[in-house]
């Protein structure tokens, strides 16, 4: 499957790793059917739907934990890290009171690594992977997972691919051993290949009929014009086409190399039986020099009107460049977005649905890579709502920009978050993502203190200085999806 962005923010943020309310593929016939954004017309409305008890749980966490100064803190994390002699790293973190273990083998890269003419190959990769390995079928894959009760998943992003499992602890040998033979013995058979083209091109089908992924596309296109962020996970009907097995094994080797490697595992496990383990299974791959392709992107302002006459809703983006993830700011920016656009009580969402009526989805969300950012705003309204939609949107950033925000707003947005990252901290799969965003992106791990305390130290000028900074109507931009009706915008109409 692919999603855009695993750090791609939104809802009821996670600052973890991992995202509230994120559907999970069931197997391999589901796989390619998750985006971050895809359900999240929901995910706003329907909180309220969240159980009585979770939510009073919330509740009381979040008194104790911040109307209250805490005394105690939490037990550390028995995180442990080891790199292999061939540069296969290994990351840990032992968590007794479950049985269950994640664990989850990462590529370092993932689509913005890819030539224009290899759009959409890290996708396609992880696909074939799972169509048969030296010692598997796909139909042994399947089955050597289901039969011991364990989920086995895999995504493709813009920085990095996924294969991961969660079995009981007692299953991890066996569990491993399906997930390192996927990643190192693939056969990439022509003919699989040839039919998994097919298949990926119904997905594509799929996709395009889907205005939240064609309007997210058309924006990021734009935005990131003329590099591989702005370019289709997927990749097109012409590149898909164009894979063969010579281009797939050479893209293969290069990227799945030792040094590229991460394997990151949480749970009721022991660290020197799970380096055991990765060494027997990844030891003897020889070590090869690997040097990424990335070049830095550059971020564009355009105004993009797409008319599509089939859509009864026009879909809208209004998006400005913000910080990369390991940006020393990005507490503060995570408080932003909350604020604005990231819960049912957010201004967007009071603003500009309840107050006004003007749309039923509109929420804003970060995406956020090693070297860029971008912070955006997404409404699905009318055509004769839009124009509404659009100026009420570009003052609530102008109002966030120019007045610091209040002390009972700030303390809710901290709650929002501190809640939800505690939350995202509870199960084996959420911790095993979050080891490996640390190490990828921070080469370092963060205890759950530091991080409560990070959030807590964001201050009002520093929420409303990042707001000054990234709300120039300058670097505004704006796509717009839908029957449009010869709708027009100029660039005078995104200033108050």
């Amino acid at each position: 499957m692919q999603v855009s962005n695993p750090l791609a923010i939104h809802g009821l943020i996670d600052l973890a790793g991992a995202k509230f309310g994120m559907i999970r593929t069931k197997g391999r016939r589901d796989i390619g059917n998750f985006h971050p954004y895809k359900n999240l017309r929901h995910s706003l409305v329907h909180t309220s739907s969240i159980s009585s008890e979770l939510r009073a749980a919330l509740a009381v966490r979040l008194e104790n934990m911040t109307r209250t100064p805490r005394k105690s803190k939490s037990q550390p994390r028995e995180i442990e890290r080891q790199v292999l002699p061939n540069g296969v790293r290994i990351v840990t973190e032992r968590m007794p009171h479950v049985r269950s273990v994640s664990v989850g083998l990462w590529i370092g890269t993932g689509s913005r690594e890819e030539a224009l003419h290899e759009t959409g190959l890290s996708h396609f990769v992880e696909h074939m992977v799972f169509k048969g390995t030296k010692h598997r079928t796909a139909e042994q894959i399947a089955r050597s997972v289901d039969s011991i009760g364990g989920g086995l998943d895999a995504f493709t992003s813009k920085e990095l691919v996924s294969y991961n499992v969660k079995v009981l602890d007692e299953h991890v040998p066996e569990a491993f051993d399906v997930v390192a033979d996927l990643v190192r013995n693939p056969l990439f058979d022509p003919k699989d290949i040839e039919k998994e083209k097919g298949v990926i091109l119904e997905e594509l089908k799929m996709e395009v009929d889907n205005p939240e992924y064609q309007i997210h596309e058309l924006f990021s296109s734009r935005f990131w014009k003329g590099h591989a962020l702005g370019r289709s996970i997927l990749g097109t009907k012409q590149t898909i086409r164009s894979f063969d097995r010579g281009m797939i094994d050479k893209y293969y080797r290069h990227f799945y190399s030792p040094s590229n490697l991460l394997v990151t595992a949480a749970g009721n496990l022991n660290h020197k039986d799970m380096v055991g383990l990765v060494g027997d299974h990844l030891g003897d791959l020889k070590k090869r020099p690997f040097h990424p392709r990335q070049s830095k992107p550059r971020p564009h302002a355009p105004l993009v009107f797409l008319n599509k006459e089939s859509l009864e809703q026009v879909h809208l983006y209004v998006g400005v460049p913000s910080i990369p993830m390991p940006h020393e700011q990005r507490f503060a920016c995570y408080i932003l977005n909350a604020i604005l656009g990231g819960g049912m009580s957010s201004r967007l969402f009071q603003n500009i649905r309840e107050k006004q009526g003007l749309a039923y989805a509109i929420f804003s969300e970060l995406s956020m890579y090693h070297d860029a950012g971008c912070m955006l705003v997404y409404a699905g309204t009318s055509i004769r709502s839009a124009r509404r939609v659009i100026k009420s949107i570009v003052h609530e950033l102008n109002e966030v920009a120019e007045r610091p925000v209040s002390d009972e707003e700030l303390r809710r947005a901290k709650d929002h978050l501190k809640g939800s990252t505690v939350l995202g901290m509870e199960s084996t799969s959420s911790r095993m993502g979050n080891l490996a965003r640390q190490e990828l992106y921070f080469k370092r791990f963060f205890s759950l203190d530091e991080m409560l305390e990070r959030i807590e130290r964001v201050t009002a000028a520093e929420v409303q200085a990042l707001a000054r900074h990234f709300f120039d109507p300058k670097h505004m931009a704006v796509a717009m999806l839908g029957r449009l009706e010869g709708f027009k915008l100029r660039r005078e109409d995104l200033t108050r």
